[in-house]
């Protein structure tokens, strides 16, 4: 049987708007897929909901429907999104509806049984994680267009595959073969350069968005379109394997795969051939991510330049603890941008941010504003703010909670109407800790050089809640033998501090060259929240590239 070919043209609400023209046109396909959601992305769609019953999914694919439905048509590509949000029911009228406008006659199928918000009083939005067989059940009645609420990314993925070769439930070696695949087209361009550690390795001014080349057996070639912009090679393929995951077993609701299994092939230009990946029953339990209104927000910068820096920042603190003497929750971050004797203003500042949250939206709104304003003129000298404080603004909170596989009635709901229940997985297994395997052997002693671990090591991190994952990897075998013994779960707590006072658990993928750490907490309640100035940890693993130790000089 030949390969599925499978696309992806969006990796969030609010991505490349004109990527699911590109893959369209940009050569040969059979599904393209999109992935609008993230943990913020349902809380925005949960407000949005609020304000109107009927909104709650992601317009913009709508719009991109409207463009782009009759070329996919025209070369018979289906397409899966999870572009429903909390509305897929919604969404999928809303197609049929723009079908009919534009005399495209194509079937549009969706998927539900998610939203659990119900069940849960005081969450705005609460949905389970579904897998793929809701998108398989209808891709196989013959549906054109799948729209999903909250599946997991790799879903979308998974679906379609189990559809095109028949994959029973069982089969779960393959069906980890899609997962991985899946997971490493979720976040679209960053499988081909985007974000990548090595971005100056190829042309990523414009990287193409990623496909892979599905096997009957799961194996895949993760590539993209020819003459497209970026990269795809072992290093960015590793670098989103280690996105947003945690240790060696890759829980999902088909299968958990098992990430220590993973073998990558360099297959030519932009081509990386996935394969060995094993797969095992999924948990016992489906994730269900809990968004609800935290409270409200409010900050304001304000700018110290010059001498006293310290000084002038008590100063402000000491000014402002009255109106900050109620408030529920208040930090202060001193950031020294400042240089001494600087060329210009903006290098001879520092930032002093403060930022408040309370229950109260008065207690952080206009008090707040009104003390900081009323500074202007009777502070430090040189007083002013990088922009006038607002209004308080409304901010979430993000909480997983786990519900048996039964709890949900997962449903297709196809094209003429008919409903297909999905079953719920019929066999399970609890998730165990891998045992630790065997390091490599190290490398032997010999002079060092104090240096960037950015230098021998490429690094992504990501968000999952309030903790945050930083996968690091090497990209030789020696690297890879210092790497394993020097970046113990000490060292790296040692050169980020933010996590000295956190439990950070280490997790080792030899075929992947590849250590991959959990930070538990280090983001509070969630991206939503917004609790450091990093809200999505985003930048962290870059921030533990720029940090100096101890490296041997037969690596630099």
């Amino acid at each position: 049987m030949r390969a599925l070919r499978i696309g992806n043209a969006s990796g969030f609400y609010g991505d490349r708007f004109d990527a699911m023209r590109e893959m369209l046109t940009g050569g040969e396909l059979d599904v393209l897929t999109g992935d609008y959601l993230a943990e913020l992305t349902m809380l925005i769609l949960g407000r949005d909901r609020l304000k109107d019953p009927g909104a709650g999914y992601a317009r913009t694919f709508l719009r991109q429907l409207e463009e782009c439905l009759g070329l996919a048509h025209e070369r018979g590509v289906r397409i899966v999104a999870n572009a429903g949000g909390l509305n897929p029911a919604g969404l999928a009228v809303a197609v049929r509806e723009l079908a009919e406008r534009l005399t495209i006659p194509v079937r549009v199928a969706h998927v539900e049984g998610d939203d659990l918000t119900a069940r849960h009083p005081g969450s705005l939005a609460a949905h389970a994680y579904l897998g793929g067989f809701g998108i398989a059940a209808c891709l196989r009645e013959g549906a054109d267009v799948v729209i999903t609420g909250r599946v997991t990314d790799a879903a979308l993925v998974t679906g379609p595959a189990a559809a095109h070769f028949g994959w029973r439930p069982d089969q779960y070696d393959r069906l980890a073969g899609a997962v991985v695949a899946g997971h490493v087209l979720e976040c679209g361009t960053q499988a081909t350069g985007g974000n990548y550690a090595y971005f100056q390795d190829g042309d990523v001014r414009h990287p193409g968005f990623p496909l892979a080349e599905l096997h009957e057996d799961g194996t895949a070639v993760i590539t993209k379109h020819p003459g497209t912009g970026g990269l795809v090679d072992i290093g960015t393929v590793t670098a989103q394997l280690l996105y947003e995951t945690s240790g060696a077993r890759y829980a999902g609701p088909d299968v958990t795969a098992r990430l220590d299994t993973i073998r990558l092939t360099q297959d030519g230009p932009d081509r990386v051939r996935v394969d060995g990946v094993r797969g095992e029953p999924p948990p016992p339990t489906l994730k269900v991510g809990l968004n609800r209104l935290g409270g409200f927000r409010n900050e304001v910068t304000f700018v110290l330049t010059g001498l006293d820096i310290d000084a002038k920042a008590a100063l402000v603190r000491e000014q402002m603890a009255a109106a900050l003497g109620k408030v529920a929750e208040v930090r202060w971050d001193l950031v020294r941008t400042d240089r001494p004797d600087a060329p210009t203003e903006e290098t001879a500042s520092a930032l002093l941010r403060l930022v408040v949250r309370d229950p109260d939206q008065e207690a952080v709104g206009r008090a707040l504003s009104g003390a900081a304003v009323e500074l202007a003129l009777a502070s430090y000298p040189g007083f002013h703010v990088l922009a006038p404080p607002g209004k308080a603004s409304p901010y979430g909170v993000f909480e997983g909670v786990y519900v048996p596989h039964g709890a949900v009635d997962h449903v297709a709901v196809l094209h003429d109407g008919r409903r297909v229940p999905v079953a719920p997985a019929h066999e399970t297994a609890v998730l165990d800790d891998v045992p630790e395997p065997v390091p490599p052997e190290p490398l032997p002693p010999g002079p060092t050089r104090r240096a960037p671990l950015g230098l021998v090591a490429g690094a992504r991190s990501g968000d999952k809640g309030g903790n945050a994952n930083v996968g690091v990897w090497a990209r030789t075998e020696e690297a890879w033998r210092w790497l394993a013994h020097e970046l113990t779960t000490g060292r790296f707590q040692q050169l980020i501090p933010e996590s000295r006072e956190l439990t950070v658990t280490r997790h080792t993928l030899p075929d992947l060259r590849a250590l991959n750490f959990v930070v538990e907490g280090i983001l509070g309640e969630g991206v939503a929240a917004q609790h450091r100035f990093d809200p999505q940890a985003k930048a962290l693993g870059e921030w533990l590239r720029s940090r100096h130790l101890d490296i041997p000089e037969a690596l630099l």
